[in-house]
């Protein structure tokens, strides 16, 4: 399996169906109370890509979105109830979640709002406060 080329996914039903394309622009792991709430886990794994590079291919009068801030859209599968994907526009970048698309191999690059973690990781991946500066966040690191 490649990181690159196309990797496709879906809801818990099947009734909606996704792809990627090309690579992602960061993968890594989100710790923050919306997360955890959102995905019923301590830690949720995500995949950034840009808008162009996401595509529902079928299913898609199934897609509802949820907006919690201006920051996040999450969509799910109003059947199943499953997780598809959050757009955060606020960035220009679309989180698919990395368990939505199981052919993409998962290679995390860095840790998202570590200081809410409830499940500290121990990995030696950067762990930022927040987000990066250049996501708009502090930037500040917090040790592992």
């Amino acid at each position: 399996m490649s990181e690159t080329g196309t990797h496709t996914g879906g809801c818990f039903c099947g009734a909606v169906a996704l792809e990627v394309t090309g690579a992602p622009e960061g993968m890594g792991y989100c710790h923050c109370r919306s997360c955890q709430s959102w995905s019923g886990g301590p830690v949720n794994a995500f995949t950034l890509w840009q808008p162009e590079a996401v595509r529902v291919t079928s299913g898609a009068e199934h897609v509802a979105t949820f907006h919690k801030t201006a920051f996040t859209g999450r969509k799910y599968c109003t059947r199943c109830g499953g997780h598809l994907m959050s757009s955060h526009p606020t960035v220009g970048l679309v989180d698919v979640f990395a368990s939505t698309i199981p052919t993409l191999p998962f290679a995390a690059g860095l840790h998202v709002n570590y200081a809410d973690s409830v499940l500290p990781m121990h990995d030696g991946l950067p762990k930022f406060r927040d987000f990066p500066a250049e996501l708009g966040g502090s930037g500040e690191m917090l040790p592992e």
